[in-house]
């Protein structure tokens, strides 16, 4: 049986070995989400051509 005390103090390894499980890889955005993404940013633009933008020029040119 080991002490807590000598488990803290034993060398591990070198880099290399110590970083042999720690494999990162990126998610994959699912095609749906894309979708969904492009829906709201085809909303937005849309909005702020017709909308925004002319209630916009209509406050600078005659402010309330």
């Amino acid at each position: 049986m080991t002490t807590p005390h000598a488990t803290a103090t034993q060398e591990t390894g070198t880099p290399e070995q110590e970083s042999r499980f720690h494999t990162y890889s990126s998610h994959v955005i699912p095609w749906y989400v894309r979708f969904i993404w492009l829906l709201f940013w085809i909303f937005a633009i849309g909005y702020v051509v017709s909308y925004f933008l002319p209630a916009f020029q209509s406050e600078l040119l005659t402010p309330p």
